[in-house]
């Protein structure tokens, strides 16, 4: 990689590889988190220094975003396994709710998971629903038209 002595700035660097840095971290972390891996990356080198004293900056970058993916999926699985402790232990302290609706229920998005929860646990209608988390009615009904659809998917298999 050659050296990129005319960029001397960690702005300047963005730009003009910005493109290419959102490109590779969709390719890594996807569409919905990519823009906050990159900056998080671009960020965090900012803050140390490293960036305007590093000899390759471009290899730097792609470095750093790639380290912020891997920190993030890490985050997601640690996540994950406390959600499913969660879920076990629920159904251990509840025995009439099953395992398989409990484990469906936490693989769903946190949006849909509250529309779900709020709706069926706490026995809210969708405008209270809404109210409560401060979104359209139209959103509650469409999170929980799409939450059903997703766990008659898992449950019906």
């Amino acid at each position: 990689m050659e050296r990129l002595t005319e960029i001397h700035s960690g702005s300047r660097l963005y730009e003009a590889y910005r493109t290419e840095l959102i490109r590779f971290a969709t390719a890594l972390a996807g569409p919905d988190d990519a823009p906050d891996v990159l900056s998080d990356a671009v960020e965090s080198l900012l803050r140390s220094g490293q960036l305007v004293e590093a000899e390759y900056p471009l290899a730097l970058l792609y470095r750093a975003v790639l380290a912020k993916a891997n920190s993030m999926h890490r985050s997601v699985f640690r996540r994950r396994a406390r959600e499913q402790r969660f879920a076990q232990s629920v159904v251990i302290e509840d025995p009439e709710l099953r395992p398989d609706v409990v484990a469906a229920v936490v693989r769903l998005s946190p949006q849909k998971r509250a529309c779900v929860y709020l709706t069926y646990w706490e026995d809210l209608a969708p405008d209270a629903v809404a109210e409560r988390l401060g979104i359209g009615e139209g959103t509650v009904k469409k999170y929980l038209a799409r939450a059903r659809a997703q766990l008659r998917e898992v449950l019906d298999e």
